[in-house]
């Protein structure tokens, strides 16, 4: 696996992370302890150095999922998670708390269940309207002092957000969705990252699994899957978007790849500072992602895939509206 160096930092990891999120919480039910435990080792077998989770995760559980299962290769790895929501008595989230104290008080809690002396890459979850960014940042370049952690990360900010954030303490890597069906950073975001030096982490590169070609108008989600409130994931507009699957298989034919692949080595040929995350709670899902890595798109593949892309309006909105709401400041 080849590796990638996260904007101007000395974070250099592989060149696709895996996004643990699912394997706890937002995809149906949890998987298995110990089949979380395997599908994390086999990945890190298989040249993966970065692994994306959240308190929020679970809550809880996926953290200490990731710290049991990297435990012995803890020299070899980066652990991302994340700060920034409030969780109630029953783990619930009750919005959002950025305060200083409380990211403290985060960071504390994720070293113990991560089983690390110093979290990697410690992201804001969430820009909080409540709190200043610039009062965020210092609290985590404290952290960074006293050595818990090691780079501080944003997630779904806004590009003045993230100015005055790095302004502050320096923004490792910025962490937002991207992928052929979501190409919004291409706008402003993509450009500020590259003026600053600062790494781009891709979660969802593959469309919340409808980029795999395994989802169409007919598919049922788990009563506890997300998926099933996303505007984007009602049946007409999964019929409706189905173009863009049309695209990655005529592309997969020609490559003798398959759909997820071409969307993945299309996100890797964006940006040499991109890393994208995606998730899997299967070993062959895994491999055929991490096989993207070593496919090769040539200029003519990139600009008809891009090109074409363009030219399909996708149907429904990524998000939620009190969801999407969160995102951008």
């Amino acid at each position: 696996m080849q590796k990638r160096r996260l904007g101007k930092s000395d974070l250099e990891v592989s060149a696709m992370g895996l996004g643990c999120m699912g394997m706890s919480f937002g995809y149906g039910p949890a998987v298995d302890r110990e089949q979380g435990i395997a599908l994390i080792r086999a990945a890190v077998e298989k040249g993966v150095t970065f692994f994306d989770t959240a308190e929020v995760y679970g809550p809880y559980t996926n953290e200490e999922l990731v710290g049991e299962a990297l435990a012995p290769f803890r020299e070899q790895v980066a652990i991302a998670t994340k700060f920034g929501f409030e969780l109630d008595a029953n783990g619930k989230q009750a919005g959002m708390n950025s305060r200083p104290e409380h990211i403290k008080q985060v960071a504390e809690a994720s070293l113990k269940r991560l089983k690390v002396d110093a979290i990697d890459l410690f992201y804001q979850h969430r820009v909080d309207p409540n709190v200043p960014i610039e009062d965020v940042a210092g609290a985590v370049k404290d952290l960074i002092r006293e050595g818990k952690v090691k780079h501080f990360g944003l997630s779904e900010a806004g590009v003045q957000t993230v100015r005055r954030a790095h302004a502050v303490q320096p923004v490792t890597a910025l962490q937002s969705e991207y992928s052929l069906w979501w190409r919004k950073p291409e706008g402003e975001m993509l450009p500020t990252l590259q003026e600053l030096g600062i790494g781009f982490v891709a979660f969802s590169p593959l469309g919340k699994g409808f980029l795999t070609g395994k989802i169409d108008e007919t598919t049922s989600f788990a009563k506890d899957d997300f998926r099933n409130i996303v505007p984007r994931f009602t049946a007409e507009a999964r019929k409706a978007n189905q173009a863009m699957v049309d695209l990655l298989n005529k592309v997969a034919a020609r490559k003798k790849a398959t759909p997820a692949q071409i969307a993945l080595a299309w996100l890797l040929a964006q940006k040499p500072w991109i890393v994208p995350i995606p998730g899997t709670t299967k070993l062959h899902r895994l491999g055929e992602n991490l096989g993207a890595a070593e496919l090769v798109l040539t200029t003519e593949d990139l600009q008809e895939l891009t090109d074409a892309a363009s030219n399909i309006t996708v149907q429904g909105a990524r998000y939620p509206d009190t969801l999407e709401k969160t995102t951008g400041r």
